[in-house]
């Protein structure tokens, strides 16, 4: 195939122009935090994995103009008519909320630059967000994209958009061929709009070449971008984060209870089976596997336990070959019948997608993978051809009502939050480190 024309980097979007440019479970957590926490406190906190990737002083300018342009942005008739039309677990009492919706940058985002007044002098970005839950809650992927834009408009300038479609396109393919069935989660750390778009083509693109052909039986199963989705007609993807776990478990210091109240209340906001891939690494899968397997007192879920309710799970941290013998036995252990899912969404590329999918597979499991920055950050310097390496970059929930909000992944190197709280936590829950440690710096190369 070729590639559509390439637009002039004058003619392309920049920034952020759409409330809906964001992953759909910011949507359906900020839908759960309306309802059940719609007056709590939080903070949020930004966190460079990647610390000798940095902006510079004119990168930083460029990022507080589009921070404070986020103020423009609201809901438009037809993504209303959208989100009612693709999404009907909203429901119409959050429809309206975010009708009314508007960011307010000037009094909840905090961007601190540390470094020289020079243009290309380069410096540390400190990044905080705090307000109303339910206000702040959209904030996270907006700044995480023009944090991305803003190094790679500024800093790392050696690379182009020409192959991307086809890239994209060549890595659907393969998945298509092995049978997979896969998600674009690429949003976050995009390179930019442009290249997201363009990856986006290239994979609906191959879905529809190779759709009859019995020799590729894979899918590509839309994106959690509800923008995208709505621009290109697709159903956007999405449940639920870490975040609404640990503003739980801070928000009253519920730390033994959290994954339980998280099942339950998303339960009850959306109803039984609805919106169901359950995250399983908020505090440890050891620990939440636990509360999966308490009965659910919701209306229509009677007589069952989450982990019934559930269509399946999400894999986020740790060993994901080790995850699905875990997840295996535990259904077996507590007697759940009938074929579940499990999402592989941490780091992935076309060879983890084959290898992981064999491994569920043989274990009774149905596969589906979540991909992300191997899609829409995957760029080469023009001048020698080596790696443009992404950032690696987070902004998580830091406290609740006051109290500190920690996660504790099965990954070491993904732990977040205060690191006396993450000790507390785990003598609390008798948590048991697995030994994985991945280094966050060098995740992409």
């Amino acid at each position: 195939m070729t590639s559509t024309p390439q637009d002039s980097p004058a003619t392309l979007p920049e920034g952020i122009f759409s409330l809906l440019d964001t992953d759909l479970y910011k949507l359906t957590m900020q839908c759960a935090v309306l309802q059940h926490y719609p007056d709590t406190d939080v903070t949020y906190h930004y966190t460079n994995r990647t610390p000798h990737l940095q902006i510079n002083r004119k990168a930083y300018d460029w990022l507080k103009v589009q921070i404070d342009r986020l103020s423009n942005l609201q809901l438009t008739d037809s993504e209303e008519q959208f989100l009612r039309a693709k999404c009907p677990y909203l429901p119409p009492t959050y429809i309206a909320y975010l009708q009314a919706f508007r960011f307010h940058p000037d009094a909840q985002v905090e961007a601190v630059f540390h470094g020289g007044q020079e243009p290309d002098d380069v410096g540390e970005l400190a990044l905080d967000v705090k307000g109303k839950w339910v206000e702040t809650i959209l904030y996270e992927i907006p700044l995480l994209v023009l944090v991305s834009e803003a190094f790679f408009r500024f800093v790392d300038t050696d690379w182009d958009y020409e192959g991307q479609i086809e890239k994209a396109y060549e890595k659907a393919e393969v998945l298509l061929k092995h049978g997979a069935v896969f998600t674009e989660f690429g949003t976050r750390r995009r390179r930019s709009y442009h290249a997201q778009d363009l990856v986006i083509q290239g994979l609906m693109k191959a879905a529809e070449d190779f759709k009859d052909n019995p020799d590729y039986p894979g899918s590509f199963n839309s994106s959690s971008n509800v923008h995208f989705c709505h621009r290109h007609d697709l159903n956007p993807v999405g449940t639920v984060a870490h975040e609404w776990f640990m503003g739980i478990a801070a928000e009253n210091d519920g730390y033994e209870n959290a994954s339980e109240q998280g099942l339950l209340k998303w339960t009850q906001t959306f109803g039984p089976g609805v919106l169901s891939i359950a995250l399983t690494d908020t505090f440890g899968t050891e620990e939440f596997l636990h509360a999966f397997a308490k009965p659910c007192p919701v209306p229509g879920a009677e007589g069952k336990t989450y982990a019934e309710v559930f269509a399946g799970i999400r894999q986020d941290s740790g060993d994901p070959e080790k995850y699905v013998g875990w997840i295996r036995e535990f259904y077996d252990r507590v007697g759940v019948m009938g074929k579940k899912t499990v999402v592989f969404s941490d780091s992935l590329t076309t060879e983890l997608v084959i290898k992981y999918k064999a491994c569920a597979e043989a274990q009774g499991l149905v596969p589906s993978f979540g991909i992300g920055t191997f899609l829409t950050n995957d760029f080469v310097h023009k001048s020698d051809g080596s790696k443009s390496t992404p950032l690696n970059i987070v902004i998580k929930l830091s406290s609740a009502a006051g109290n500190a909000a920690v996660k504790i992944s099965d990954n070491i190197g993904k732990n977040t939050g205060d690191k006396a709280v993450v000790e507390k936590v785990k003598e609390r829950l008798g948590y048991t480190e697995h030994g994985n440690v991945v280094d966050e710096a060098k995740r992409w190369g």
